[in-house]
This record gives structure tokens, C-alpha cells and sequence, in this order.
């Protein structure tokens, strides 16, 4: 008896030990896990407890590990850890390297946020080319609170308090196209006490980061200092967090399915919709949407922004807001939020037009004869939309393609412009979308085709009476375009 009490007291405490952290692995029972491995203690417990529990679960194991190449020697011998550790534990590989200082600098973004994507990119690639099911991180309970007390003190709503959950899609531009992959994170339940308790236990082997050590970054003064102060006063402080986060996550999913049964955001040419709501609490969450949809990694709008957009709504129609490189227009009964690169392409190189071919920049509008007209509808029609502007809402005009200057080129609005109506009468381009009611937005995006300042065709709007059909027509041309005048 007293030999099997021995024997049980040896497995409950191996099962402590090893099955101490709260790990739910069932979820991942008979898919390929590929974990991201840095080498510090939280990848290295997430990569044993994983190794460990593999065979009982069904799950086949490989590594990710990214050199962001931004600590020197360090970041080399980082890197070549993990790779011993995964050739002695029979774990296959996937290693990737690049610079992202001087990454950052090239692509004019924050070196912080030129590794987070570069990373997305290295795991993406990583799955592939391992066949995984999964990435796995190692976030964990802690984690979870950093993040919210971070953005707590940033000022932030109810989205930035929801944390950090156990997966999610991620999302990365591949060659123009987003691409998304399954990012799951094993130890959200665990805290970084549990963590180090594993890592010490089992003796398992990681290499320590200096950069986690100082307190230069906010994130690192949250971790080192206010945490452990609020669990001294609040011992279970950081569960207590992770259930309120998670509480946020559910309230904010239930916004999330209002905005969509009330169809409040749509995309439209140039930008996002968001129609009129005179709920402040689900307009807030409908504006921070539509941002992130046009700008993904957008991380500096403040409540200020958001609430100059309410109040835009019961602006006179024109009136617009221009703000971290977006502007947003008051239409009638909504608002328009549109990326400023995307609105003004005067400044664009003309083309040269000859009524045939390709489109300018292969996007805006489509130039062919009348006789191929019926075909190119129905190529479009079997696409559901037109290919680039993503709008079914497409407008044919017809003109004498003879009656067009040689010199004539495809471009956008410009200082000056002047364009006869269909019918007659002489007109101000600006003056003349004024009076057609085009919005503000769309004007500097509506292809034109020109020879000096003179307008001859208004793709998806009008013709100019200068190129009308005749009865001594000879080239009747068509161009198809979006419909302007019924967006």
C-alpha cells in the first residue's frame, strides 16, 4: 500500500510538473503545429510542453525562429540556439533573416512595426512551406495584462481592452493580395509565474533577452513595474484582467454583429461608407472599423478623431476632415472615409489615347470598339463587378473616335479644365461636377480624356457634344467605366 501511495504521489507530481501550466491541447489534437521560436524562456516552455504532450495529442511539431538581425551578435547567437535545440529535439526548422532597421528605413515605417510584418511574413511562408495547420506564439496571461493596462493608458475603448485572445487570423500583403493563416496561442491561460515554475521544473533550456531587462520601453516598465506592484496589492490581479478582457471580447463581438445587421459600413470607390447613426456608442464602433479596414495597422487615432467624424455627420454636404492621412467627406446621409493617396491622381502621368487597348493603369476605364461592347459587359457581368473598382454599378458611353484629337491623352482633373455638354454649352469642369452633384471625393479619381484643357469624354459620366455619334460616324468607340452619377 505504502509502495503505491509512493507511485501516486510520483505521478500527480509529475503530473504537476509537466501538466502544471493550463494548457487546453485538445484543440490542436491531430494537426501540425508550427511554434515560433525565439529562444527566451516563453517560447522555449511553449516548444517542451508541446514536444512533451505531442504523441499523447496527435500533434506534429515544427519551429519558426525570425532574425531581425537588431541586436547584433546576440540576435546571430539567439538564432543558432534554437537551431541546436530543434536538431537535438528532432523538430524540423524554418529560419529566416533580414535587417529590419534598414528594412524600415527603405519602407519608411517604424522599426517595431516593419519586424511585427516582416514576421507575419516569415510564419505565412513558415506554415507553407512546413505544412502546418497552425503558427503558435507564446503570448500568455501576462501578456494579456500588459496589453490592456498598455492601451488603457493610451485612452483607449472598448476594442483596445479586449487583449490579447487564444488565436486569431493574421494578415499580411503578398504581392498586392492580403493573405491570412491561423495564428493560435496555447498559453493565454497561463501566467508568467506558471511559466517560469515549467521552465524551472523541467529544467528547460533559453537564452535571455537584454533588451526585456531595461525599462526604455513602455511595455517593459508596465511588466517590470506596475504589474508586480498591482499583484501585491491584487494578488490574482492578472486573472482578473484576462476575465475582463475577455468579457470586453464578447461585449465588442456583439457590436461587431450590430454594425454588420445594421449594415452601418460598406466599402465604396475610394473608401469606406459609414451611414448616418445617431448612436454615438455604435457610431464610435463603426468609425474605428472603417479606419482599420482602410489602414490596418493604424495605431494613432484618438477619440478626438473619432469624434470630430460624429459630428461630421450633421455637416452640410462637402465638408470634409483630413487626419493621419485620411479624409473623410459629409454626404448626405452618411460619411465617406477615404485614404488621401487615393483621392487626388492629378498629378499622375497622362497616357496617350487611342480609343483601344489597355485601360489607363489598367483600372480606371475601358476603352473598345462598339462592336466589341456586348462582350466586354458580359465579361464583366460574369465577374459579378467591375475587375478593379469592385462595383457592378458600371456606365457605357459611345463617341466618335475620329472627332478626338491626336494629341489627346487619359488623365485626371486639372486647373482649367473646360468641358462642352452633351447637347451644348460650354463649362467649368468643377463648375460641372457642382451641377452633376459628384461628390468631392470622386473628382480628382474620374478618368478624363483631354487634348489641352479641352474635355472630350467624362469616362462614366458624359461625352462631350464635340465627339457625338453622327450619321457620318466611321469609328463609333465605347469606353465602360464606374457610373458616377449613381454610386
Amino acid at each position: 500500500m505504502q509502495i503505491f501511495l509512493i507511485y501516486l504521489l510520483q505521478a500527480v507530481l509529475y503530473c504537476v510538473i509537466i501538466f502544471g501550466m493550463k494548457v487546453e491541447l485538445d484543440k490542436y489534437r491531430g494537426k501540425k503545429i508550427c511554434v515560433a521560436v525565439s529562444g527566451g524562456r516563453d517560447s522555449m516552455a511553449l516548444l517542451h510542453y508541446m514536444r512533451v504532450n505531442a504523441e499523447a495529442f496527435g500533434i506534429t511539431l515544427c519551429a519558426v525562429n525570425c532574425d531581425h538581425m537588431l541586436r547584433g551578435k546576440a540576435s546571430e547567437s539567439d538564432s543558432r540556439f534554437v537551431k541546436d535545440i530543434c536538431e537535438k529535439w528532432k523538430i524540423p526548422l524554418d529560419f529566416y533573416k533580414t535587417d529590419c532597421a534598414a528594412l524600415a528605413k527603405k519602407t519608411g515605417v517604424g522599426v517595431e512595426a516593419c519586424a511585427r510584418e516582416w514576421r507575419r511574413e516569415c510564419y505565412f511562408n513558415a506554415k507553407i512551406r512546413l505544412g502546418a495547420d497552425a503558427v503558435a506564439t507564446a503570448h500568455h496571461m501576462n501578456d494579456n495584462a500588459e496589453t490592456v493596462l498598455f492601451n488603457l493608458a493610451r485612452g483607449s475603448g472598448l476594442a483596445g481592452v479586449t487583449g490579447i485572445t487564444d488565436s486569431k487570423i493574421s494578415v499580411y500583403v503578398k504581392e498586392g493580395d492580403k493573405v491570412v493563416f491561423d495564428v493560435v496561442r496555447p498559453l493565454i491561460e497561463c501566467t508568467r509565474a506558471e511559466i517560469d515554475c515549467y521552465i524551472a521544473d523541467n529544467k528547460v533550456p533559453y537564452v535571455e533577452d537584454a533588451t526585456n531587462g531595461g525599462d526604455d520601453y513602455t511595455r517593459n516598465y508596465i511588466r517590470h513595474n506596475v504589474i508586480p506592484q498591482l499583484e501585491k496589492a491584487v494578488p490574482s490581479a492578472v486573472s482578473a484582467i484576462y476575465r475582463f478582457s475577455r468579457l470586453a471580447a464578447e461585449d465588442e463581438q456583439f457590436f461587431d454583429g450590430l454594425i454588420t445587421e445594421k449594415n452601418l459600413i460598406a466599402p465604396t470607390i475610394c473608401g469606406i461608407e459609414i451611414r448616418f447613426c445617431k448612436e454615438k456608442p455604435l457610431f464610435t464602433r463603426a468609425a474605428i472599423k472603417a479606419i482599420k479596414l482602410l489602414k490596418e495597422d493604424i495605431k494613432d487615432y484618438t477619440f478626438g478623431h473619432v469624434e470630430r467624424l460624429y459630428a461630421l455627420q450633421f455637416a452640410e454636404n462637402g465638408k470634409k476632415f483630413e487626419f493621419l492621412k485620411l479624409v473623410a467627406f459629409a454626404e448626405d446621409d452618411k460619411i465617406v472615409i477615404c485614404r488621401a493617396d487615393m483621392l487626388d491622381l492629378r498629378h499622375s502621368a497622362p497616357v496617350p489615347f487611342n480609343g483601344f487597348g489597355n485601360n489607363y493603369f489598367g483600372q480606371y476605364a475601358e476603352f473598345c470598339s462598339a462592336g466589341e461592347l456586348e462582350e466586354r459587359l458580359n465579361l464583366l457581368c460574369e465577374k459579378g463587378c467591375h475587375d478593379i473598382l469592385k462595383t457592378d454599378k458600371i456606365k457605357t458611353l459611345k463617341f466618335d473616335g475620329e472627332k478626338i484629337p491626336q494629341d489627346a491623352v487619359i488623365r485626371f482633373m486639372r486647373k482649367g479644365d473646360k468641358f462642352t455638354k452633351f447637347g451644348g454649352g460650354t463649362k467649368n469642369l468643377g463648375d460641372y461636377f457642382t451641377d452633376k452633384k459628384i461628390p468631392v471625393r470622386l473628382r480628382g479619381v474620374i478618368p478624363l480624356v483631354a487634348a489641352g484643357s479641352e474635355i472630350f469624354i467624362v469616362c462614366g459620366v458624359e461625352i462631350s457634344d464635340k465627339v457625338r455619334l453622327t450619321d457620318e460616324t466611321k469609328a463609333a468607340r465605347c469606353v465602360i467605366c464606374v457610373d458616377y452619377l449613381h454610386l
